[in-house]
């Protein structure tokens, strides 16, 4: 699932209807020289955290007794130590459809996202978010976020280290994590991970497809507005459904869900 979002990012490039979110790309041009870069995974939890307190700051985060705050604890307390990753959650209240992940065990999840999906299609979502970390695909994504922020050449590369941000670089740097994209492998391999976690966890499977079809359904029309950063990151939801379906009646969990559809009403009261 691309931009439950890691950073499960379930949601890719987007306009943004929070301007806190719409940062614009950073100047410069990454050089050969700054490839050569040692980014180890200690490296990516830094900046990841750095990233994270940044939009903390700069976005309305739900309050310890807000509705969001409340329904994202039900549904995820138990998981704060999840496959060896210690994760802390939080709700933005943003128009954006989005949820993240990052190194650091950091899990945003976009209030607008949280009115659309169930509880069992935000399991998956976040679980998907969660297996881009595992999978180190967040790593690569907050390096390639880090350089263009950075605007680094040979010379300022010549170390070899990750050099310190001042706070409008950092601001770049979490605008360009959040429009990275994942290439299908590691889309693939997420979803393999979401798959993995609903059914070890006995949760609902038919979660991760219902969730899916709700993103193709927010995929037509002639504007994707708020949704086109989770649509974006996530090509080919269609597919990715049947992937899902397949897998479910393989192993005798599938269960019709009947016509799925976008809710008349916000799902979180």
């Amino acid at each position: 699932m691309k931009k439950i979002i890691v950073c499960l990012t379930f949601l890719g490039a987007m306009n943004s209807i929070n301007a806190q979110f719409n940062l614009g790309k950073a100047a410069g041009v990454v050089s050969k020289g700054a490839k050569a870069l040692t980014f180890t995974n200690e490296d990516a939890i830094k900046l990841s955290k750095e990233s994270v307190d940044w939009m903390d700051k700069n976005n309305a985060v739900a309050g310890p007794k807000d509705p969001y705050t409340v329904r994202l604890n039900k549904l995820f307390g138990k998981h704060k130590t999840q496959d060896g990753l210690n994760l802390n959650y939080k709700v933005y209240k943003v128009k954006d459809i989005n949820a993240f992940a990052c190194a650091d065990g950091s899990v945003r999840v976009f209030s607008s996202l949280m009115d659309i999906m169930t509880d069992n299609e935000l399991l998956a979502i976040i679980g998907h978010e969660i297996g881009h970390v595992k999978n180190q695909d967040t790593k690569d994504a907050m390096k390639s976020a880090y350089l263009k922020a950075a605007a680094l050449d040979a010379a300022s590369s010549a170390s070899g280290t990750v050099a310190t941000l001042n706070d409008s670089q950092i601001g770049k740097m979490a605008n360009e994590f959040l429009d990275a994209s994942h290439s299908k492998k590691q889309e693939s391999e997420a979803d393999t991970y979401s798959y993995d976690f609903m059914k070890a966890n006995k949760y609902d499977v038919v979660g991760a497809y219902t969730a899916f079809k709700k993103l193709a359904l927010l995929s037509q029309g002639s504007t994707q507005t708020s949704f086109e950063k989770m649509f974006n990151s996530h090509p080919d939801s269609e597919k990715r459904a049947q992937a899902v379906k397949k897998r479910a009646e393989k192993d005798g969990l599938w269960k019709d869900p009947g016509t799925v559809a976008l809710p008349a009403t916000k799902l979180t009261k």
